[in-house]
Protein backbone atom coordinates (compact mmCIF):
# COMPACT_ATOMS: atom_id res chain seq x y z
CA UNK A 1 0.00 0.00 0.00
CA UNK A 2 1.43 3.34 -0.92
CA UNK A 3 2.00 6.05 1.62
CA UNK A 4 -0.41 8.43 -0.10
CA UNK A 5 -3.22 5.88 -0.02
CA UNK A 6 -2.65 5.21 3.68
CA UNK A 7 -2.79 8.94 4.45
CA UNK A 8 -5.98 9.28 2.42
CA UNK A 9 -7.66 6.37 4.23
CA UNK A 10 -6.64 7.71 7.64
CA UNK A 11 -7.95 11.14 6.65
CA UNK A 12 -11.23 9.57 5.55
CA UNK A 13 -11.57 7.68 8.83
CA UNK A 14 -10.79 10.81 10.85
CA UNK A 15 -13.23 12.92 8.86
CA UNK A 16 -16.01 10.36 9.23
CA UNK A 17 -15.38 9.99 12.97
CA UNK A 18 -15.41 13.76 13.44
CA UNK A 19 -18.56 14.20 11.38
CA UNK A 20 -20.48 11.44 13.17
CA UNK A 21 -19.24 12.67 16.55
CA UNK A 22 -20.47 16.18 15.76
CA UNK A 23 -23.83 14.83 14.64
CA UNK A 24 -24.23 12.86 17.87
CA UNK A 25 -23.33 15.85 20.05
CA UNK A 26 -25.69 18.13 18.13
CA UNK A 27 -28.47 15.52 18.39
CA UNK A 28 -28.05 15.33 22.18
CA UNK A 29 -28.19 19.11 22.44
CA UNK A 30 -31.34 19.29 20.33
CA UNK A 31 -33.00 16.57 22.42
CA UNK A 32 -32.07 18.43 25.62
CA UNK A 33 -33.50 21.70 24.31
CA UNK A 34 -36.71 19.98 23.20
CA UNK A 35 -37.10 18.45 26.66
CA UNK A 36 -36.65 21.89 28.25
CA UNK A 37 -39.23 23.42 25.92
CA UNK A 38 -41.69 20.61 26.67
CA UNK A 39 -41.31 21.39 30.37
CA UNK A 40 -42.05 25.06 29.75
CA UNK A 41 -45.08 24.18 27.64
CA UNK A 42 -46.40 21.91 30.40
CA UNK A 43 -46.05 24.73 32.94
CA UNK A 44 -47.82 27.10 30.56
CA UNK A 45 -50.66 24.66 29.95
CA UNK A 46 -51.16 24.05 33.67
CA UNK A 47 -51.28 27.81 34.21
CA UNK A 48 -53.97 28.11 31.54
CA UNK A 49 -55.99 25.38 33.24
CA UNK A 50 -55.67 27.13 36.61
CA UNK A 51 -56.71 30.45 35.09
CA UNK A 52 -59.75 28.82 33.50
CA UNK A 53 -60.80 27.43 36.90
CA UNK A 54 -60.13 30.79 38.57
CA UNK A 55 -62.24 32.61 35.96
CA UNK A 56 -65.11 30.15 36.49
CA UNK A 57 -64.97 30.78 40.25
CA UNK A 58 -64.79 34.53 39.66
CA UNK A 59 -67.90 34.36 37.46
CA UNK A 60 -69.69 32.47 40.24
CA UNK A 61 -68.66 35.07 42.83
CA UNK A 62 -69.83 37.86 40.51
CA UNK A 63 -73.20 36.15 40.10
CA UNK A 64 -73.55 35.73 43.88
CA UNK A 65 -72.67 39.41 44.35
CA UNK A 66 -75.34 40.44 41.84
CA UNK A 67 -77.92 38.28 43.62
CA UNK A 68 -76.93 39.74 47.00
CA UNK A 69 -77.18 43.29 45.66
CA UNK A 70 -80.66 42.58 44.25
CA UNK A 71 -81.77 41.16 47.59
CA UNK A 72 -80.43 44.24 49.40
CA UNK A 73 -82.21 46.51 46.91
CA UNK A 74 -85.45 44.56 47.45
CA UNK A 75 -85.09 44.89 51.22
CA UNK A 76 -84.43 48.62 50.98
CA UNK A 77 -87.46 49.15 48.76
CA UNK A 78 -89.68 47.12 51.09
CA UNK A 79 -88.54 48.95 54.23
Amino acid sequence: MSEGLLVALLSLVGTLAGAFGGILVANRLVNYRIAQLEGKVDKHNSMIDRMYCAEKRLDLVDEKLKVANHRIDDLEVGA
